[in-house]
């Protein structure tokens, strides 16, 4: 006699339990019990279990369990993700070009040129040749060791998915500033998008598209790091003091006059602290990526994890903290720069 046969007595529904068949597999009890002949005791109110699915399925075979409640989704899913496919293909597919490219471009180039340019970039971004003799000594540690092809991959995908999350990240944030509906329907995404596990991001994306797409990874990417950029333009904006907004209105600025002279350069340092988060986002999601193919240094933790190569996994990891002290020490510093230029 299971748990709750009283309950669906009580209701009248013996016949229709009776009914129902279940072709979820026995548990371990019961094909004890069903082996030795006899039936599972009653439990006692201390070990009685919580109505749940299962449970109420044991008593009412026609009850439906969770396995049904899972594969219902599922075969949901399946059955629209052709649909979904023929509308998707068509708009994710420049970002598997821009992957392959900068992928492409950053390996295909020889260091003498990939290293100088990003020396170039760091100094033309912080005006700082102590932190250009630190990423450049940084740079040339990891080619020494051969992991330098790892981690211009790594670069590569994060300078896609970042400018990506910029592109699209700002002018969602500018409209959430502009508009309180906008931020009300956009919030609850946020909140879902950051607190969701970075697995569960690659869960829909591998039956959508194939593992051998860059995509797969550049949307998980983006969808995990985009948050940050989106929140801090949004407060940035709202932050802006109301009577430099007053102050433009008297002077007869537009709307967009006002948004781009004086609105977003005020909140451009909340706009870089939002880019700077996106990027230490990226990077890490880039390295659960690896887990779909995803190129680069997180390819090599998760070797040391499989073959159980420690010295593969840590200086792969060492790798990493080197990559996001510098992606961090240059976002910081241009950040600085633009805060100091507007004491000024």
């Amino acid at each position: 006699m299971a748990t709750y046969d009283f309950l669906f007595s009580s209701l009248g529904l013996t016949e229709w339990c009776a009914e129902g068949k279940s072709d979820a597999p026995m548990s371990m009890a019961a094909l004890l019990n069903k082996s030795k002949g006899t039936e599972a005791d009653t439990p006692s109110l201390w070990e009685i279990p919580f109505p749940s699915m299962d449970a109420l399925n044991d008593s009412c075979a026609a009850f439906p369990q969770s396995r049904d409640l899972t594969q219902g989704l599922e075969q949901g899913f399946l059955a629209v993700k052709d649909n979904l496919s023929i509308v998707l293909d068509p708009i994710t597919q420049p970002l598997s070009w821009a992957l392959d490219g900068a992928l492409y471009g950053m390996i295909t180039t020889p260091w003498w040129i990939v290293i100088p340019i990003l020396l170039a970039v760091v100094l033309f971004v912080t005006k700082s040749w102590k932190l250009v003799g630190f990423v450049a000594g940084s740079l040339c540690l990891l080619a020494f060791i051969d992991y330098y092809e790892y981690a211009m991959q790594t670069l590569a995908i994060i300078f896609v998915c970042a400018f990506i999350c910029v592109l699209l990240g700002v002018p969602i944030g500018i409209a959430m500033s502009r508009n309180n509906m906008m931020q009300r329907l956009t919030v609850p995404v946020l909140d879902m998008l950051q607190t969701l596990p970075p697995f569960v991001y690659l869960i829909p994306l591998i039956f959508l598209f194939s593992v051998t797409e860059s995509k797969l990874y550049g949307i998980a990417i983006i969808l995990y790091a985009i948050v940050p950029v989106i929140r801090m333009t949004n407060l940035g904006i709202r932050l802006v003091d109301l009577d430099v907004i007053e102050a433009a209105n008297a002077f007869g600025m537009t709307s967009r006059q006002m948004l781009y002279k004086v609105q977003i350069p005020l909140a451009l340092p909340n706009i870089m602290a939002g880019v700077n988060q996106t990027i230490m986002m990226s990077l890490a999601m880039v390295v659960i990526a690896s887990l779909v193919s995803a190129p680069g240094l997180g390819v090599l933790v998760l070797q040391g994890i499989r073959n159980l190569e420690l010295g593969v996994g840590l200086v792969a990891g060492l790798g990493i903290v080197i990559l996001a002290v510098i992606l961090d020490r240059v976002t910081k510093a241009s950040l600085a720069r633009i805060n100091a230029s507007q004491k000024q």
